[in-house]
């Protein structure tokens, strides 16, 4: 059975990390926030549910960083139980996918651990400020492959970007849970 997200905590703020990218470079939060908003989406590569929207969060997050918002990705997985997760096969899979944003690895845990992170993909939408106001589901189509009717993520962010605040109402991002060790 699949995981789902919690409800948004509105004002949470964004904790720091420093992460090692597939590019061999170490990524902060005050590098990779942008000047209106920062998604941090934690996702990985095995997961049907991320390979299912993978096309259109690349797309989704190209659309957001022309307008600001900084964009990044970590995956948290226990590689030694999913090696389809390895950071030699995260590599592979930012380069088959056109990743424009970092793809970080969370080798401790600690990362995905202090968000609350608890499935892939699951995403973290905030402010310039750096409070969360967006814990939601990229969009309606998900891997269900119903009509695509709803960017929930971009129009999230289009709300934060004119506003400072996400929408009230939000659908929970649905996939498979975090693989702790």
């Amino acid at each position: 059975m699949p995981e789902v997200t919690p409800i948004c905590q509105f004002g949470t703020k964004a904790i720091s990390f420093s992460l090692n990218g597939v590019d061999e470079n170490t990524y902060n939060l005050d590098q990779i926030k942008g000047k209106n908003g920062t998604l941090i989406m934690f996702i990985c590569n095995h997961c049907p549910y991320v390979k299912g929207v993978i096309d259109r969060l690349v797309l989704d997050t190209i659309s957001l960083q022309k307008k600001g918002i900084g964009c990044v990705a970590i995956m948290s997985n226990d590689v030694e139980n999913y090696p389809e997760d390895s950071f030699e096969n995260m590599k592979k899979f930012s380069k088959e996918n056109n990743f424009t944003f970092p793809y970080l690895y969370d080798e401790t845990q600690e990362i995905a651990k202090a968000y609350g992170a608890v499935c892939t993909p699951d995403f973290f939408g905030y402010n310039k400020n750096l409070e969360l106001q967006y814990r939601g589901r990229l969009d309606n189509s998900g891997i269900s492959g119903e009509i695509l009717k709803d960017k929930e993520l971009l129009n999230a962010f289009h709300q934060i970007i004119k506003t400072g605040k996400g929408p009230e109402e939000q659908k929970s991002s649905m996939g498979c849970s975090i693989k702790w060790k």
